[in-house]
C-alpha cells in the first residue's frame, strides 16, 4: 500500500529548492522580499514549507533566481500544484474544534507523520496513537475531549486508524517506529478490562513487525528527564527538510525543528532507552499486565 500524497511534503520540497536557488544567487531573505515587494516572513514561510505556495509568486521567484531550465521550471510548478492539494487527513479533521492542550491542530501532526520515515516516541500516560486499537482510542479521546460530540470523536478515531497504515505499507518502505512506554501505561486501565486485554494483545502482535520496536521503561528506573512529558521525534527525509520534535503541553502543541532542540530530545530519549527493558523483557512485561487485566473483575 503506497503512502497517500502529502501536500506538506511538496511544500517542504519546494521550499528547500527555493532556498537552494536563493543561496546560489547570493541573495538574502530581505533582498528577495524587497524585490518581491512583500514581507520577509512570506519568503521565509515559503522556504520552510509553512506557507501555501501560489503560482505567480513562484514564477516571480524563478525569474529573480534566473531559472532557465525547462525541466527545473516544470518541476517547481508541479510542486506548487501538489502543495496546494488537500491531504487525506483533512476530511477527518475539518471542522473539529481545537482543544488547546491536546488538540491544537489535529491535522498538523498527521501531515508531519505522513512524510516521516521514522518515528520515535516516549509516552507516559497512554499507548502511542500508532499502536492504539479503535476501542482504546475512543476511550482516550472521549476522556480528554469531553466537549466534543460523538461524531467528531469517531472521525478522530478513524484518523488514528488511518495513520497506522504507514506501519504496513509497501511503497515507500513502512514507517519505522520505536515506541518507549513508561510502565504506568501498561497498568493504567483505559476503556475497561476487555479493552485493555485487547489493546495489550495488539501491542504484542504489532511488536512482531520488523519495523516496530516496543520498549518498556520500568518503575525501577526511577525518575528521568524523559518524565518531564510526552514527546515524539519525527525523522523527515533530507530532501523535505529537517527532523522535528513534537511536544504536547497544557499551553498547546509545539513543533521544534532547530538542530539544538532535536539533539536535546535525541539525548533525552537515548538516556531513557538505556534504562528501559530489552525488547524481550518488554514483551514479557506486556504479557504480565495483559494477564493481570484479564483476571480483574
Amino acid at each position: 500500500m503506497a503512502a497517500p500524497q502529502s501536500p506538506i511534503g511538496s511544500r517542504r520540497r519546494l521550499g528547500a529548492e527555493l532556498r537552494r536557488l536563493r543561496l546560489k544567487t547570493g541573495l538574502t531573505l530581505d533582498d528577495v522580499a524587497e524585490m518581491m515587494t512583500c514581507s520577509t516572513s512570506k519568503i521565509s514561510r515559503l522556504e520552510t514549507g509553512k506557507g501555501v505556495p501560489k503560482v505567480p509568486d513562484v514564477r516571480e521567484l524563478m525569474r529573480i533566481y534566473g531559472v532557465a531550465s525547462d525541466t527545473e521550471h516544470d518541476m517547481l510548478l508541479r510542486l506548487v500544484t501538489d502543495g496546494r492539494q488537500h491531504g487525506w487527513w483533512e476530511p477527518l479533521t475539518e471542522g473539529v474544534a481545537p482543544e488547546r492542550y491536546v488538540l491544537a491542530a489535529p491535522g498538523r501532526y498527521a501531515a508531519l507523520e505522513n512524510d516521516a520515515i521514522a518515528v520515535r516516541s516516549f509516552d507516559i500516560t497512554v499507548v502511542h496513537g500508532l499502536l492504539q486499537i479503535p476501542e482504546y482510542s475512543r476511550a482516550v479521546l472521549t476522556a480528554v475531549l469531553p466537549h466534543h460530540p460523538p461524531a467528531e470523536i469517531e472521525r478522530l478515531v478513524m484518523l488514528r486508524s488511518k495513520r497506522q497504515e504507514a506501519l504496513r505499507r509497501v511503497e515507500p518502505a513502512p514507517l519505522d517506529l520505536v515506541a518507549l512506554f513508561d510502565e504506568a501505561v501498561l497498568q493504567r486501565p483505559i476503556g475497561g478490562r476487555e479493552v485493555m486485554v485487547a489493546q495489550l494483545g495488539h501491542l504484542l502482535a504489532v511488536a512482531a513487525l520488523p519495523n516496530v520496536t516496543i520498549r518498556v521503561l520500568p518503575f525501577s528506573a526511577g525518575i528521568l528527564r524523559a518524565h518531564a512529558g510526552h514527546f515524539v521525534l519525527v525523522e523527515i527525509p533530507r530532501e523535505l527538510g529537517s527532523d522535528v520534535v513534537y511536544v504536547e503541553g497544557h499551553a498547546g502543541d509545539s513543533y521544534l525543528d532547530a538542530e539544538s532542540d532535536v539533539d536535546l530530545y535525541e539525548d533525552v530519549l537515548a538516556d531513557a532507552l538505556r534504562c528501559a527493558q530489552s525488547v524481550d523483557e518488554s514483551s514479557d512485561s506486556i504479557g504480565r499486565y495483559l494477564a493481570k487485566h484479564a483476571t480483574r473483575s
